[in-house]
């Protein structure tokens, strides 16, 4: 994975994909939250890792391919104790069967 920077934030909000984060953190902040949602960015600024932390343990994870046009091609989405999920996206970002 070639990333370019980690952010930190409090939430995301809306359901679509790839999430959207707002209330952003300065690392800094991070010590003193149980909660908090990192997240890793290419150098388009296009998000391709995020992760909800719980307590010091990844409890949610999102990585995310793009197409080159910038659409969502792919989301493999894994959760604590679910099977990981993975939804394609076709080249105008409308999920696939």
């Amino acid at each position: 994975m070639n990333t370019s920077e980690c952010r930190y934030y409090v939430t995301y909000s809306g359901v679509k994909l790839p999430l959207k984060f707002v209330n952003p953190l300065q690392e800094a902040d991070i010590a003193n939250r149980n909660t908090y949602f990192r997240t890793y960015f290419d150098a388009q600024e296009r998000m391709v890792l995020c992760q909800k932390i719980v307590y010091g343990e990844v409890e949610l994870e999102h990585r995310y391919t793009y197409h080159d046009n910038g659409h969502l091609m792919q989301a493999d989405i894994r959760e604590t104790d679910d099977e990981p999920r993975l939804m394609r996206f076709d080249a105008h970002g409308v999920l696939l069967d």
